[in-house]
């Protein structure tokens, strides 16, 4: 499970950067995304799917840990 940290660029949407690929690529979807439930199935621009469990809306940004699927 590698570790991702999630951002919020210029323009308000959520980027995601994959350090043990040097990948840094926009969420396109997020299964859970209110305060009380963030999280979930999350979809980068590329294609990849990454699951990150999910938990109370963070302070971003944050590191989390995501499983690759």
């Amino acid at each position: 499970m590698p570790s991702v940290m999630i951002r919020q660029t210029a323009d308000g949407k959520l980027s995601c950067y994959v350090a043990k690929k040097d990948l840094e690529e926009t969420i396109e979807t997020m299964e859970f995304a209110a305060s009380d439930k963030w999280g979930g199935e999350v979809k980068l621009t590329d294609g990849s799917l990454f699951y990150i469990d999910p938990m109370p809306a963070p302070r971003l940004p944050i590191t989390v840990r995501a499983k690759k699927l």
